[in-house]
């Protein structure tokens, strides 16, 4: 009989059987197969005794948490305990990046004369500041949080908190209570500051008024709406002096995007400027804009190459 013959039952029997006996395709694993069956687990107490302070396993990863016992808190009249709040802490978690071993991540309490001894501290370790703001208002005395990360080997992340730990309790070992200062030689009761000079090391033309100085660096970003946002919106780095040739001042605000911040902070501390903020103005803008607010005291000269040298290191719009 021909297959043209064949009965339309005999036809449909016959692909069934062929069908049966071909297995289907194995499916393609997921990626996350191509990963290690077992997942990496870091040792809580190596890293407590590399960071010199206790570690509590927390599941693959360990935490270190240091209450501030040392110096009596008060936010708006009531005595804090640091169950409230004040407990400086670092997660490390394992790194899902090749090469990296560990991520850290931490919120560390400080007080005033703490802050840039301890961030010039995680910078110089290896590790990044990625805020730095308050939490309360009325406390007494001044409570700031500097948030932490970084990733690298464990032992660098931990040396890094260790040494911010260890130029903390520096700090509190020269004094029980913080500063209420920065110190140094009052300003000149009137201004004099050059702005032609400043002018000049700052490449930009800046704005003179009883004998103080401001210059504004703009840059450009799209806001959430879509608008384009620049100066006029606030989006601008900006330094202003006030004070002599030999003993002046100068405080401002630098906008940076997220992946110039390290590099702006390592290069104000190393000149002696003190970050006092980091936080963001806008939501869902591009790029994102971070803003850092700085003080910094001595000569005129020496401040203006001082924010020249970080602002360089950023993408203004030099028209």
């Amino acid at each position: 009989m021909s297959p043209a013959a064949l009965p339309l039952a005999a036809v449909v029997a016959a692909l069934t059987c062929a069908c049966a006996a071909t297995p289907p395709p194995s499916p393609t694993p997921p990626a996350a197969a191509t990963r290690p069956s077992a997942q990496t687990v870091l040792d809580a107490t190596a890293i407590g005794t590399l960071v010199g302070a206790p570690a509590t396993q927390q599941g693959p990863g360990a935490k270190v948490a240091v209450a501030r016992t040392d110096v009596a808190v008060e936010v708006d009249g009531w005595a804090m305990p640091p169950f409230m709040g004040l407990t400086s802490w670092v997660t490390f978690t394992p790194g899902e990046k090749p090469g990296v071993e560990a991520m850290l991540m931490g919120d560390l309490v400080l007080f005033e004369d703490e802050v840039s001894p301890v961030m010039s501290a995680l910078l110089d370790g290896g590790a990044e500041v990625t805020a730095l703001h308050n939490h309360f208002f009325y406390d007494k005395p001044k409570v700031f949080f500097m948030h932490v990360g970084g990733e690298g080997t464990v032992d660098a992340l931990a040396k890094a908190t260790r040494s911010a730990l260890a130029a903390q309790k520096a700090v509190r070992a020269k004094a029980a209570r913080p500063a209420e200062g920065f110190g140094g030689a009052p300003l000149p009761a009137a201004s004099t500051i050059d702005a032609g000079a400043l002018d000049a090391a700052l490449g930009v033309k800046g704005t003179a008024k009883d004998g103080m100085y401001k210059a504004v660096m703009g840059r450009r970003a799209t806001a959430s709406c879509g608008c384009a946002v620049g100066p006029s919106q606030g989006v601008s780095t900006w330094a202003a002096f006030a004070g002599g040739a030999d003993n002046a001042l100068v405080d401002g605000d630098f906008a940076v995007t997220e992946a110039e911040l390290q590099r702006v902070l390592k290069s104000l501390r190393a000149s002696g400027v003190h970050v006092v903020a980091i936080h963001h103005h806008m939501t869902g803008e591009s790029p994102r804009i971070l803003f850092l607010h700085y003080w910094g005291r001595g000569r005129a000269a020496d401040l203006a190459a001082a924010v020249k040298r970080a602002l360089d290191l950023t993408a203004w719009d030099k028209g």
